[in-house]
């Protein structure tokens, strides 16, 4: 294992990524770095009982985190179970340096994965099939399927990380394997708003298999989920793109690239797209399974 931190620029400035390849897409990341000792502490930055904002600003060097059995890599965990907060899932961020990147990325076979690539080239090989994924690339791995993920870009790359412990029910198999790219899929717009809210779906929502969604959902300027959201599904949101007014529990909060929202499940939630370009975050939700009522059962 290689435990110090990758070399090069963090990949949390805005990506470039040529327009060709990503089309108008760029993927906020981290700020990284450390502030200068004149900055003032005065930040977004929130915990509460029913939510949790965490900006962009202070995803910094030293809030990072180191995996056993990576090389070159360094990530921001930005979500874990928490007694009494959330409890279904895991979210982080990973940097890898040039070459970096891991054979046995998890031995936990009851866990699911879900990678979306933000910055740089990315060779995933799934259960012995190989994929290049770039920026806006997506992946899904099954519980218990090998995989690995190496960097392949002449610098630093970076992708989203989900995980999660996948929910047997009676009757039904485990999902396959998933690889798309963002920008290839047609969002779906939501009833009665003019396409003014769509969403970007990588998991089809009548696969009953799945147990969790990730998708972009994208607003217009001026676009909002107008209506306070109040439902069991815990949520962690990742701003990529644009600025909004999102409302958490009684607050509204203002957001914008690279933030990173966590809601507890029933926590309301609705939101005003600011502009002048769209608003878009990473989202996901538990889906499709009884709620527990034996824990770690």
């Amino acid at each position: 294992m290689n435990d110090q931190p990758p070399k090069g620029a963090p990949t949390g400035d805005v990506a470039t990524i040529p327009e060709e390849q990503a089309g108008r897409v760029p993927y906020a990341g981290p700020v990284a770095g450390l502030p200068p000792q004149t900055g003032l502490t005065t930040d977004t930055a929130v915990f509460t009982d029913a939510y949790a904002v965490i900006p962009r600003t202070v995803m910094r060097d030293i809030v990072t985190s180191f995996l056993p059995g990576w090389d070159g890599m360094r990530m921001w965990m930005l979500a874990r179970p928490l007694s009494g907060f959330a409890e279904t899932f895991s979210q982080y961020i990973v940097e890898l340096a040039e070459g970096g990147g891991s054979d046995r990325p998890d031995d936990d076979p009851e866990v699911q994965h879900a990678i979306f690539v933000t910055g740089g080239d990315m060779q995933v090989t799934i259960d012995g099939t190989d994929h290049l994924l770039k920026p806006g690339g997506f992946a899904y791995i099954p519980p218990g399927m090998p995989w690995t993920v190496r960097n392949v870009t002449a610098g630093p790359a970076g992708f989203h990380w989900w995980r999660k412990r996948w929910q047997p029910c009676n009757g039904v198999d485990k999902p396959d394997p998933i690889v798309l790219q963002e920008q290839d899929i047609p969002p779906s717009p939501m009833p009665d708003t003019d396409g003014a809210w769509a969403t970007t779906r990588f998991m089809d929502p009548a696969d009953l298999r799945h147990d969790m969604h990730i998708t972009v959902v994208t607003f217009k300027p001026g676009g909002s989920i107008p209506f306070a959201e109040t439902h069991v599904m815990e949520h962690g949101l990742f701003v990529i793109e644009g600025k909004a007014v999102y409302r958490l529990n009684r607050d509204w909060v203002e957001v914008g690239p690279g933030d990173y929202m966590w809601l507890r499940a029933f926590c309301p939630q609705a939101c005003y797209a600011g502009g002048p370009g769209p608003f878009r975050y990473l989202l996901y939700k538990d889906v499709n399974r009884h709620a527990p009522l034996w824990p770690n059962r």
